[in-house]
């Protein structure tokens, strides 16, 4: 799969071919949420497609003041493609946001945060391309409630696939049992895997809307799935997940049930993470790659783990960016918080995939997850990664046994770093580690996102009695 149109005048052939009635501008906040604006194709011309389209950021969360609230979303006419789900034919076409007031791509936009990430790669030397491909996994559940009130705080999730429905009496169908348990779903065949349909429904529409999918399968966790994309340069993977997400979220709905890419929604459980392959290239030669070293990587793929690690806290204020993100990051889950590097060990940080030749040498960096905007996780951990190209930063390892298995005291006699264990240390290690992102990334936009971030999700979730607390608390 590929481009749909190349350029404006194939936009307009498209269209017409296509009988599109609506043109639907997509744009992208600093928490990784789509928004959009849609026009009436007969509105849509070559100036407005070249210049930009004006819209009110001051409603778009964590962006303009209302007095300087005009801005441009500017199309990025080859992303085009034709929206699957719309009674009405409209194409759907990715935009950056531009900055009438400064005159450039503005700041706060992470889609172009990513494009000046690429940029600098290329500006040091280093790089002409970033590949990028990450692996999103998500539920599916039959149902979802949930309350938030000064005396009152609760979630109930169900799905078919929850052991806990072992003894549920259904009213219109006997009760078949074929259920995976709680860590239980990885690879069962139907009737214990209950998604087949539903995922292959998602994988077909993902390839209408031109992402290349390789595979589908039941993920660890009961309700839990994930579907496999081939990789593509930062932007591409990045605007991948934005439909990845679109394209889950609609068929689950359409089949009356509900999908989330929320990092920890059951306790005891797998969480969702997103997985991220990572390699950088120079005139077609991959530079993580060399013959005969361990995992046949290079000294600079190992420079550029060590960079991630290095920066750890602060990268994973983009990487990990809710507070339920830290409830997934424990031992035993398959979501690695020990910052190491192995060849095949899932229990490290990053892992190096097996059997992979010259062109597919890469690393897996293993603990984000899709809580992130996918824009700001791959430019914060490629800026971590050239910084620690630059300085020659060597990570801990290689470490080839099961991490899961030491204890906190083993991990730290044995020197290996680790992730924050909550978004306070994320964006405390963001707010005293920065310097390496400044090429990039703003002063005035990292001030506004670990203010952003304390205001929406610390703060309010610090200030919150929880149902365990009540457990063990309540007849202190």
């Amino acid at each position: 799969m590929g481009k749909f149109v190349n350029n404006v005048e194939e936009f307009f052939t498209f269209c017409e071919e296509n009988d599109v009635q609506f043109v639907d501008l997509r744009f992208t906040d600093i928490k990784g949420s789509w928004h959009h604006l849609t026009y009436r194709m007969s509105a849509i011309n070559e100036d407005n497609l070249t210049n930009g389209f004006p819209f009110d950021g001051s409603s778009i969360e964590a962006w303009q003041p209302i007095n300087q609230s005009d801005m441009l979303l500017k199309a990025d006419v080859p992303t085009a493609f034709l929206d699957p789900f719309t009674a009405d034919p409209t194409v759907i076409v990715f935009c950056d946001v531009f900055d009438i007031y400064k005159g450039d791509l503005y700041e706060r936009c992470p889609r172009s945060i990513a494009k000046k990430a690429l940029k600098h790669a290329e500006e040091l030397g280093i790089a002409d391309a970033a590949y990028f491909g990450p692996e999103n996994e998500f539920f599916i559940f039959d149902d979802v409630k949930f309350v938030d009130n000064i005396n009152e705080a609760g979630y109930k999730i169900d799905t078919e696939e929850g052991e806990w429905n072992s003894n549920t009496d259904y009213e219109d169908m006997y009760n078949t049992a074929h259920r995976p348990g709680t860590k239980g779903g990885y690879f069962p065949v139907a009737p214990t895997d209950s998604m087949v349909d539903l995922r292959a429904e998602m994988m077909q529409v993902l390839e209408q809307v031109g992402l290349e999918v390789v595979l589908g399968h039941h993920e660890v966790a009961q309700g839990q799935g994930e579907i496999g994309i081939v990789f593509s340069d930062i932007i591409g993977a990045a605007d991948n997940v934005q439909k990845y997400k679109y394209v889950v979220k609609m068929i689950a709905h359409l089949n009356g049930k509900t999908a989330t890419f929320m990092p920890k929604p059951l306790y005891g459980d797998n969480g969702n993470g997103m997985h991220v392959h990572q390699s950088l290239w120079k005139d077609g030669k991959n530079l993580f790659y060399a013959e005969g070293n361990y995992g046949n990587l290079s000294e600079m793929a190992l420079n550029y783990a060590g960079g991630i690690f290095k920066h750890a806290a602060a990268v994973s204020a983009f990487t990990n960016p809710s507070t339920n993100s830290y409830k997934r990051l424990l031992p035993g889950f398959e979501a690695p918080s020990i910052l190491t590097y192995s060849s095949q060990n899932r229990s490290a940080a990053c892992r190096i995939p097996y059997g992979a030749g010259e062109k597919a040498t890469r690393i897996e960096m293993r603990f984000p997850d899709s809580s992130s905007c996918p824009y700001l996780a791959f430019a914060v951990m490629m800026m971590a990664g050239l910084d620690g190209i630059k300085n020659k930063t060597v990570p801990v390892g290689p470490m080839d046994e099961d991490l899961f298995e030491l204890s906190l005291d083993e991990i730290r006699e044995k020197g290996i770093p680790q992730m924050p264990h909550t978004l306070r240390e994320a964006l405390e290690g963001l707010i005293a580690d920065n310097e390496f992102l400044k090429p990039v990334f703003t002063d005035e936009f990292i001030n506004a996102y670990q203010h952003y971030r304390f205001e929406r999700d610390v703060w309010p979730d610090e200030g919150r009695p929880t149902a365990y607390e009540f457990k063990t608390t309540y007849q202190c």
